[in-house]
C-alpha cells in the first residue's frame, strides 16, 4: 500500500449504536449524518445503522442523497429549509424540518401545498446560534399549533457545552428546557453525543449521538476504550522512504526540526493534500506497523516524516495509522489545535476508502 487509505467499519458503527442504546434505552435514536456522515460517507453510513430510528442532516442536498439512494428513514433537516424552494423538495422527498426563526414559522404559513410537516420547534438556552428564545417560546410553538402545513411538533434544544466537566452552563440549558416544557405531552430532544454519555436528565424521548458514532470520545476525561466505544475510520498509509538524517541536520520545509542524533527518518505518503492538517506539530503520534512513533518536520502536501530511529525493522512498505485503532482520533487532534470532528470531516477524496465488517 502506498496511498492513503480510510478503512470504515460498519460492524463498529453498528456497535457504537448499542452503546447509545444502553445509555438512553427508553429514547430513540436522531443518528447525525451531516458532513458526509462526518467524512464517513453519508449513504453507507446510514445503511450501517438500520438501527437508527432517524436520521439529522444539515442541509437540504444531503437529505436528498439519501433520498437517492433509497434510504426510507425519517430525515430531519437540522438547519430546516431556507426558502420556498427547499420548502418544495421537503415535501416532495418527505422530510422533517427543524423550525427556528420567524422567517420559517411564515413560510410554512404561506405554504399553498398539500404536504403537512412534522416539524422540530428548537429552543435556543443558551447556545446563541439557532432557535427562539425561551420568552419567544410560547407564541412560535401557538404558530406551529395553528398553522395547517404542519402535521406534528417536537421540541428540541442544542447543548453548548455538555463536553466539559461540571459544566454548570449544560446544566442550566437543561433545567431550562424542562422547565419550558414541563407537562406538555410534545416529544422532546436536548442530548448530543456528550448529553447523552455525562447527562442522565437529558435523555428524554429522543437524544441526537453524532461523534460517538463514530467511535471517538466526545469527552476530554474518558477515551474512546473506557466508554466502549470502536474507532469506524483508521486512517493509514505505509513508508514510501527511509532516510539516514545526521545529527544537527534538518528534515522537511523551514528546517523546522533537527536530528538530535543519528536518526532514520521514515517518508510516509499523506499530507495535507489528503486532509492530513499542515498545522500538526513535531510529536504527533503515529503508529508505524503498530508500533508508537512521532512525526519530525513540517507535513507537506503529499508526505509526512516520521522518527523511526528505535524501530530498527521499519521499512518502505511499513503500515503508518494516523488515527484509528489504535490510536484514538481525540488523542491526535490537539496536535493540530483542533479537535477529532475537524480530523474527520477533512479527509478528502484523495484518500481510498475501504469498507469492512467488522
Amino acid at each position: 500500500m502506498s496511498v492513503p487509505l480510510a478503512t470504515i467499519d460498519s460492524e463498529a458503527l453498528r456497535h457504537n449504536l448499542g452503546v447509545v442504546r444502553r445509555l438512553a434505552p427508553r429514547s430513540r435514536v436522531l443518528a447525525v449524518v451531516k458532513a458526509d456522515a462526518y467524512g464517513h460517507g453519508i449513504v453507507v453510513t446510514a445503511n450501517a445503522l438500520t438501527g437508527a430510528d432517524a436520521f439529522g442532516v444539515a442541509r437540504l442536498n444531503e437529505a436528498l442523497t439519501l433520498r437517492a439512494a433509497q434510504v426510507s428513514r425519517h430525515i430531519v433537516l437540522l438547519e430546516g429549509a431556507a426558502d420556498a424552494e427547499q420548502l418544495a423538495h421537503a415535501a416532495l422527498q418527505d422530510l422533517q424540518m427543524v423550525v427556528h426563526s420567524v422567517e420559517q414559522l411564515d413560510m410554512l404559513e404561506q405554504a399553498t401545498a398539500t404536504h403537512r410537516f412534522d416539524v422540530w420547534l428548537k429552543v435556543d438556552t443558551g447556545m446563541n446560534r439557532l432557535g427562539f428564545r425561551p420568552e419567544q417560546f410560547a407564541s412560535a410553538l401557538d404558530r406551529l399549533q395553528r398553522c395547517p402545513a404542519v402535521r406534528s411538533i417536537k421540541l428540541m434544544t442544542h447543548l453548548a457545552s455538555a463536553d466539559m466537566p461540571d459544566s454548570l452552563s449544560a446544566d442550566d440549558q437543561i433545567n431550562s428546557f424542562l422547565s419550558l416544557t414541563k407537562g406538555m405531552t410534545l416529544e422532546r430532544s436536548i442530548a448530543n453525543s456528550a448529553g447523552i454519555i455525562r447527562h442522565t436528565e437529558a435523555r428524554v424521548e429522543w437524544v441526537r449521538p453524532g461523534l460517538m458514532l463514530y467511535g471517538v470520545s466526545p469527552l476530554g476525561e474518558q477515551s474512546t476504550q473506557e466508554l466502549g466505544l470502536r474507532p469506524v475510520m483508521t486512517l493509514s498509509t505505509a513508508l514510501i522512504a527511509v532516510r539516514e538524517a545526521k545529527r544537527g541536520e534538518a528534515v522537511g520545509y523551514g528546517a523546522l526540526w533537527h536530528a538530535d542524533r543519528d536518526s532514520r527518518i521514515g517518508i510516509a505518503a499523506i499530507g495535507y493534500g489528503d486532509g492530513y492538517p499542515r498545522t500538526m506539530r513535531n510529536g504527533t503520534p503515529v503508529l508505524v506497523d503498530g508500533r508508537q512513533a512521532e512525526t519530525v518536520g513540517r507535513v507537506s502536501m503529499d508526505m509526512i516524516a516520521i522518527d523511526i530511529t528505535h524501530l530498527s525493522d521499519a521499512r518502505v512498505g511499513s503500515e503508518v495509522v494516523l488515527w484509528g485503532k489504535g490510536l484514538p482520533a481525540e488523542r491526535v487532534a490537539p496536535f493540530a489545535d483542533t479537535i477529532a470532528y475537524e480530523l474527520l470531516c477533512r479527509v478528502n477524496e484523495r484518500v481510498a476508502v475501504k469498507r469492512v465488517e467488522g
